[in-house]
């Protein structure tokens, strides 16, 4: 049990770290469903970035860089051309698709044995990593990790206390009203935008830098999704989409035990298990949402 709950927080990070920048869209207005796409531009970025410079730490910058000038294809079709967000997000996630293996084919062919790099290593916290089961689960992972559930208080605050947080929300919530009281809507919509790019991009570089060690064609393998549904169930707030994506993490990591002990449930089902359980979590558990007003309607000033 220790192992599985320890992988689950691992495996939740990339949809977390997708999820809190979707937050931040998606409270100024804009449903980006684009996210995946972003997550598999930054894990081939991070990867490229990484395989050439041999330096990690620019391979995370450069995913980071690659997914936040990507989302801004979708910031200038949704924002300034005002056409539809969702269909705008899913070309993006078909573009980013095709894109990404062909980069990579481009780049590398198809080999046997494809290129790797050397992942981020565990980091073992001192005192707190000795706590009996809870310092294995929580204080002896991987340092982005711990960035990721850094970033949760850090994005509340920014969202409920500060002033850049409230002019984001009213920009979501009423941009008229917004725009009157001398916010420039369009401008935050792009910052929210652009933040969950690189956010996006993050998770992206966490699959291939820190968890896999390698690119693969749709490595992110619909996580950019489960974010957006993390994102509902969290009732756009931080602190619950940490608890969602933990959810999905845990019950991720449980199929992949259970696989691993050769149970006689189809590996089918297994692999089904975790989006099973985030619908059931969805329907169930969650009650009514209530997304921000203005979520998903372009913002026209002259109207």
């Amino acid at each position: 049990m220790v192992g599985v709950l320890a992988s689950g927080v691992r495996l939740a990070v990339p949809i977390l770290l997708a999820a809190l920048g979707e937050i931040f869209s998606e409270r100024a207005g804009i449903l980006n469903i684009g996210i995946e796409g972003e997550m598999l531009v930054g894990a081939l970025a991070g990867f490229l970035g990484t395989f050439y410079t041999h330096h990690v730490g620019l391979g995370f910058l450069i995913g980071m860089g690659a997914s936040g000038v990507f989302s801004l294809i979708m910031g200038f079709i949704t924002i300034t051309l005002k056409e539809d967000q969702v269909i705008t997000g899913i070309i993006l996630n078909i573009l980013a698709l095709g894109l990404t293996s062909f980069v990579y084919r481009a780049l590398f062919g198809t080999s046997r044995t494809p290129p790797s790099i050397k992942p981020l290593t565990p980091l073992k916290i001192p005192a707190l990593g000795d706590i009996p089961y809870l310092g294995t689960i929580l204080f002896h992972q991987n340092p982005l990790v711990y960035l990721a559930f850094l970033l949760v208080p850090v994005s509340a605050w920014i969202l409920f206390k500060t002033q850049f947080g409230l002019n984001l929300r009213a920009v979501g919530e009423h941009p008229r009203a917004a725009d009157t009281l001398g916010v420039p809507v369009e401008r935050m919509r792009y910052i929210a935008v652009m933040l969950g790019g690189i956010f996006s991009g993050l998770g992206g570089c966490f699959l291939t830098l820190a968890q896999l060690n390698r690119f693969t064609d749709n490595i992110t393998a619909g996580r950019g999704f489960i974010a957006i549904a993390a994102v509902i169930f969290g009732k756009w707030n931080p602190y619950g989409v940490a608890v969602a994506t933990l959810l999905f993490g845990i019950a991720d990591g449980l199929q992949l035990r259970l696989q691993a002990l050769g149970t006689r449930l189809p590996y089918q089902f297994l692999l089904m298990l975790p989006y099973l359980l985030t619908i059931v979590a969805l329907i169930g558990i969650v009650g009514k949402s209530k997304p921000p007003a203005a979520l998903a309607v372009p913002y026209q000033k002259d109207n």
